[in-house]
């Protein structure tokens, strides 16, 4: 509001006061003085800019700049990344150095990015000694890209037996909406309780059926289902094979369905049906193999159980042929694996699994573990793994007696500790026994063959 002329203000004041009370010099004083306070005011009043607007939603003006360089950095961050193809991208990763003891093998020692080229895939090596690195991109359109990076030990090392460096390279595309999609690609193996990664296992070490019943990995196409509490899986694919080989041209069909029944619980299967490698045939022929695998799980509060049977068989692919014409025959297998963990405080966690392969026919013979029999150079089996034929035995001279033509079956206990040291690192320790009804163990130091074998091992697993 304006402030009236000085004049009309100072006779109004002058009016208050008694005339008799003053003098004139006096009034004439207090006017000037009043008048010259006007004045000040005036011109204070003049240089002081106007009061701004209320920011928006009761910011301060320096909030609301501050607000609006923040949306500004934003936008220009979101358009970077989009323009360089970041948007949607994540980056994880782990690494688990283990060490690990093997009674049986003389060995002992730090295991880590060992190949699977240069030592094979066994129980105690299996995934063990790994680091990962994963991007998994998703479009605005709902087509997802997956690379997994494992070098030495990824699927890919494990099914083609030498070192290379993926795990996985998948695409999965909406097929009308987000839950219907065509998948494609170099797939890992979907069957089973237990999973791949060291950050998803339980323990150190894989059970029995993980490790010589089930498949490595496909390579094909199919389809991903997703329909309330279901969730199922197909495709047409090769099997541990990224390409067939010369003069085998026929695919299989792979599938997995899991049903979510509850909060807590839930159950899945597998099958595999078609031509897979047959290691046992000399002329490199694949044959069919039929496989089926049901598996459940139950997690409450500090309990966690799962379980899993397994059974199968495939073509000429029995470790011992025919004594009397030669021929390959038949192998066929079943088994059984069951896990329990308690978490003794969230972050301290004990496990005890137990796992069964019933493996006797035709000398024995497992998914992708045949074609070791020569009783001329005295190997009937996988000495490592516990399978084949009872290993001292002389059957070089004696194939047609029944002890040369049984397979071994198989027995293992696990024992281990879990630690989380904090939300990146886990720490773990494992005690294994495996025994078989058959002497099958073969021992470096001597050469001797012997029913049972003990595993030690101990890993640090990092993950982001």
């Amino acid at each position: 509001m304006k402030l009236s002329r000085p004049t009309a203000l100072a006779l109004a004041i002058a009016a208050t006061f008694p005339a008799a009370a003053q003098g004139n010099d006096d009034v004439l004083k207090e006017l000037r003085a009043l008048r010259e306070r006007v004045t000040a005011l005036e011109k204070q009043l003049a240089a002081k800019p106007a009061a701004p607007a209320p920011g928006q939603w009761g910011m301060t003006p320096e909030q609301a700049q501050e607000l609006n360089r923040a949306t500004m950095k934003a936008e220009a961050t979101e358009d970077n990344l989009e323009t360089q193809g970041l948007k949607l991208l994540t980056i994880s990763g782990y690494m688990d150095p283990s060490f690990i003891y093997n009674r049986a093998q003389n060995r002992a020692g730090f295991q880590f990015l060992n190949g699977a080229g240069d030592d094979g895939y066994a129980y105690d090596n299996s995934y063990i000694g790994t680091v990962a690195i994963d991007f998994a991109k998703e479009t605005e359109s709902g087509t997802r890209y997956k690379l997994t990076i494992v070098p030495n030990r990824g699927t890919e090392s494990v099914m083609t037996g030498s070192n290379r460096m993926v795990q996985e390279a998948s695409v999965s595309i909406p097929l009308g909406d987000l839950q219907t999609r065509l998948i494609a690609g170099h797939v890992p193996d979907w069957s089973g309780y237990e999973y791949l990664p060291p950050t998803l296992n339980k323990l150190i070490t894989h059970n029995l059926l993980f490790d010589f019943t089930l498949p490595t990995a496909y390579t094909g196409v199919g389809l991903d289902v997703t329909s309330g509490k279901w969730w199922m899986r197909g495709m047409l694919a090769n099997v541990n094979s990224s390409q067939k080989s010369s003069g085998n041209r026929t695919p299989s069909l792979v599938g997995r369905v899991d049903y979510s029944k509850g909060e807590f619980n839930g159950w899945g299967a597998a099958a595999v049906l078609g031509k897979v490698a047959n290691f046992a045939d000399p002329d490199g022929e694949d044959s069919m193999a039929a496989m089926l695998e049901v598996d459940g799980y139950f997690v409450r509060g500090d309990w966690t159980v799962q379980g899993q049977v397994s059974l199968g068989q495939q073509k000429k692919a029995a470790i011992a042929p025919d004594p009397v014409t030669g021929e390959l025959r038949d192998a066929s297998w079943w088994g059984a694996s069951g896990l329990a963990a308690y978490k003794f405080t969230p972050r301290f966690e004990g496990i005890v699994r137990g796992d069964y392969i019933h493996n006797t026919k035709n000398g024995g013979g497992l998914f992708g573990y045949t074609g070791y029999w020569d009783p001329a150079s005295g190997s009937l089996g996988d000495g490592r793994n516990g399978i084949g034929v009872d290993g001292t035995l002389d059957c070089s001279g004696e194939v047609a007696l029944a002890e040369c033509n049984r397979g071994a079956n198989r027995y293992a206990l696990s024992f281990g500790l879990s630690y989380l040291f904090d939300t990146n690192t886990t720490l773990k320790a494992e005690y294994r026994l495996d025994r078989a009804d058959r002497a099958v163990f073969q021992y470096a130091k001597d050469g001797s063959y012997r029913k049972s074998n003990s595993l030690f091992g101990a890993s640090v697993i990092v993950a982001f």
